[in-house]
């Protein structure tokens, strides 16, 4: 495997922001290439699982898990889907309720936490493709989730593998560091998203959801107002604490590999827990000096 910790940012992109902003533009030039499946889940709603057109006799499965406020069309994700139709393996990304275009049906929807339905994507990835190996990776938020599901159930749901990406070890850290500095212009770039859903769901469950969290000035007051609540946290630090990554790596025992820059603005790089990490052998960490959030715009 390629040293992913040498990476080397293209020229001109050795700033993390420049890495993150513009990791996002380039992998725009795919459109994605899907078949869509609709699942119920056993509360009542819905999700939503994007199927990459490939390979007809696929070697393998991977889930992809989306950032927050993402979508099977997030660039990552494509550009992740296409690499693995190459390979002859079967992308099936995952749209978190309320991210696949339309709203789902219930008060709550997604957290950094939420596992069950990434565990409904894959049993039915299992049921689907019988007797194929399944993998799994994880973008940002929805590497914390799987790090959530990995590290809580033995055997990781049967998959042989997983890989997560610029994941937000520590919430809270991440939380602080989407209200300072230059870190305000991405958390305002998520709340414009996050607040026209909570008006909207204002309007539908009014005894549910407050109207104050289409108002929240950062991230930490919309988790207080409405991701914690709405789940079940008793606020946003309660539900940061309970649902940090960090937390759960030590006890993943299916190989993994996990690659963060260091310079990464919206998850910090001393959030990393290294030594954890280090003390299990059935994990990678590709820790780069350079890449930014979902970055690694590299050279060549």
């Amino acid at each position: 495997m390629k040293d992913l910790s040498a990476f080397q940012p293209a020229r001109g992109l050795r700033n993390p922001h420049a890495q993150t902003v513009v990791g996002r533009i380039v992998r725009r030039r795919f459109e994605p290439r899907y078949n869509r499946v609709r699942l119920d889940t056993d509360d009542g709603d819905f999700i939503d699982l994007d199927l990459w057109r490939g390979a007809e006799a696929p070697s393998g499965l991977c889930l992809l898990l989306h950032g927050l406020e993402g979508s099977a069309r997030s660039g990552y994700m494509v550009t992740t889907g296409e690499a693995l139709a190459a390979a002859g393996i079967q992308a099936v990304a995952l749209n978190f309720r309320s991210c696949s275009g339309e709203p789902n049906r219930l008060p709550g929807a997604y957290h950094s936490g939420r596992t069950d339905d990434i565990e409904r994507a894959l049993d039915w990835m299992a049921a689907r493709f019988p007797g194929l190996p399944q993998t799994a990776v994880g973008f940002s938020l929805g590497g914390n989730a799987l790090l959530n599901l990995v590290g809580r159930e033995v055997g990781g749901r049967g998959l042989v593998a997983a890989a997560a990406v610029s994941v937000p070890y520590d919430l809270e850290s991440s939380a602080d560091a989407l209200q300072r500095g230059i870190g305000r212009v991405y958390g305002r770039r998520f709340l414009r998203s996050l607040r026209e859903k909570a008006r909207e769901k204002a309007v539908r469950f009014p005894d549910v959801v407050a109207p104050a969290a289409a108002r929240a000035r950062t991230i930490r007051e919309f988790d207080d107002r409405l991701t914690a609540p709405i789940h079940g946290f008793r606020d946003a630090a309660d539900y940061y604490a309970r649902c940090s990554a960090k937390r759960f790596v030590a006890s993943v025992d299916l190989p993994m590999l996990l690659v963060h820059g260091q310079d990464d603005p919206l998850a910090p790089g001393n959030s990393v827990p290294i030594e954890t990490i280090r003390k299990r052998p059935n994990l990678s960490l590709a820790l780069t000096e350079r890449g930014g959030h979902l970055g690694f715009v590299g050279r060549g």
